[in-house]
């Protein structure tokens, strides 16, 4: 796509846009009837896919091709043109954001009970990206119970109300869906920002939380997504704004934990009536009043760090977070680090070499400790780390990067996958978790295998093959043998609601 946007050939791709696109995509590229058309929400489709989305369309939406209308340079144009930058950079405020909320009132007299008959627990919510839908799977039968369409390109993974009721879902292009998974039906939809990373909702079910990289913010809501209050992602003097990198829950601690993608800065923002009040700024003893207290109720509690995080876990306790710092340069090295959450600083470096996925990482039972272990995006090979020097004691052979890890409380084993390898992305390793070492593969050859889950009881392992026509391959836990499998269109993750809700350490959180 090296061309200029005007086209070898003059094409003017700002003006085909207008007459072709802007109706469905809107003036400014944000979306409308169709999704964002941003640089930022396209980073994961390759190019390629662009220019053939727009050349035959979409099947089952409402994209249509434009092969017969434009030339092929006009089709290049239009593809370049729409990776580049909106300038100037649109803007999203409060007031878009309450415009763009939409509620669903529940029908008169509709009982609480699920419509159907499964374990409400044991339930799977498949994201499958290759058409844009969701599938509710019994996690007992195997089954699907329904299947329902989703907005464009769904980013991080679902999150659950604590009795499992509702999930709730964010797409890249900023939208929060509200799903009543006993009814069937969607609560309510708002548009949080124009391109988001994730989403959490608070141990007690009453907030929402979303992580902004355009506008630099991040956005609290109720649980019926009435817009509470919006934190730019600045600095404490406002003079530098940040991507959001990412929000997760801290149930123990009542509170939302934000890393910020170019400041260097974690957030604790708590939702406890009863939190602390807060004292930014060099303060040496509180009483002498050199600092104005901030309540600390929803207040912004911030830690300083050496290097920003871009993707962060927990420890089973909540008072550490576990981040990862992408390099800078193609060639640079990422660093990890361990942030205590109670006196606000860095403690340890973590010892991982390549590129930790530290928000896929897991936590294990193993001898009289506890350890971590986290994908690697750049090395086929995971350390595993002791949580209580922060040393390794342990390196895994896998045959290439891989993106997910799962294990569950119930199995010895723990699955990781190896997608990021061209030549081993068909293959998922099994980890025995005493010894540390491989001890089985399953694979799906040519294929890509990815992405694993567990049910409840953590006796079945579900694995995604994720291709258009693709599956979800459902595995005994204990034997690696298949058991069934379910035809789906690129099933990028899965979500067992017990697992989620209980925060299994065998899962993300």
């Amino acid at each position: 796509m090296g061309m200029d946007i005007a086209g070898a050939q003059g094409v003017d791709a700002k003006a085909l846009y207008r007459q072709h696109c802007a109706v469905c995509h809107g003036e400014q590229r944000t979306g409308a009837m169709g999704p964002a058309l941003l640089p930022e929400s396209l980073t994961r489709i390759r190019p390629a896919e662009v220019l053939e989305v727009i050349t035959h369309g979409r099947v089952a939406t409402q994209m249509p091709g434009f092969a017969q209308q434009l030339s092929a340079t006009e089709l290049s144009a239009l593809a370049a043109f729409i990776r580049t930058p909106v300038v100037p950079t649109p803007r999203w405020g409060d007031e878009d954001i309450r415009a763009s909320r939409v509620f669903h009132p529940a029908p008169a007299a509709d009982p609480a009970k699920p419509l159907w008959t499964a374990d409400p627990m044991n339930l799977f919510v498949v994201v499958e990206g290759g058409d844009h839908h969701i599938s509710l799977l019994d996690g007992d039968k195997f089954e699907v119970i329904t299947r329902f369409p989703s907005r464009f390109a769904l980013h991080g993974g679902p999150k659950f109300t604590p009795d499992g009721r509702y999930v709730f879902f964010g797409s890249r292009d900023g939208w929060i869906t509200k799903y009543d998974l006993w009814r069937l039906r969607v609560v309510a939809e708002v548009r949080a920002g124009l391109n988001m990373r994730n989403v959490a909702v608070s141990g007690d079910g009453q907030w929402v939380m979303a992580a902004n990289y355009l506008p630099h913010s991040v956005v609290l809501f109720d649980a019926d997504l009435n817009l509470k209050k919006t934190y730019p992602a600045a600095t404490l003097d406002g003079k530098q704004t940040s991507r959001v990198s990412a929000v997760y829950d801290a149930t123990p601690r009542q509170s939302f934990v934000v890393a910020l993608k170019d400041i260097p800065e974690l957030w604790e923002i708590s939702y406890s009536p009863k939190a602390e009040p807060i004292y930014d700024g060099l303060v040496h003893d509180y009483k002498m009043g050199e600092s104005i207290a901030k309540p600390g109720f929803l207040g912004v509690r911030r830690t300083p760090l050496d290097e920003p995080l871009d993707d962060f876990f927990f420890d089973q306790s909540y008072r550490h977070a576990l981040g990862a710092t992408r390099p800078k340069t193609g060639d640079g090295a990422a660093t990890a680090q361990v942030v205590n959450l109670d006196v606000r600083r860095k403690i340890a470096d973590l010892p991982i070499a390549g590129m930790p996925h530290l928000g896929s990482g897991i936590t294990f039972a193993w001898k009289d400790s506890t350890v971590l272990a986290s994908p690697n995006l750049k090395d086929g090979a995971i350390d595993v780390i002791d949580m209580k020097t922060w040393e390794p004691v342990g390196t895994v052979p896998t045959p290439g990067p891989g993106f997910f890890m799962r294990s569950h409380e119930n199995t010895p084993y723990a699955w990781t996958d190896s997608m990021m390898s061209p030549k081993a992305r068909d293959t998922m390793t099994i980890i025995d978790k005493a010894t540390l070492k491989p001890v089985a593969t399953v694979r799906e050859p040519g294929k890509t295998l990815a992405h694993i889950e567990f049910t409840k009881d953590g006796r079945y392992a579900l694995a995604s093959v994720w291709e258009m026509d693709g599956a979800l391959i459902v595995y005994d836990a204990a034997t690696f043998k298949e058991v069934r499998r379910l035809p789906m269109s690129k099933p990028v993750g899965k979500y067992n609601v017990w697992n989620k809700i209980t925060r299994s350490e065998g899962t993300s959180h």
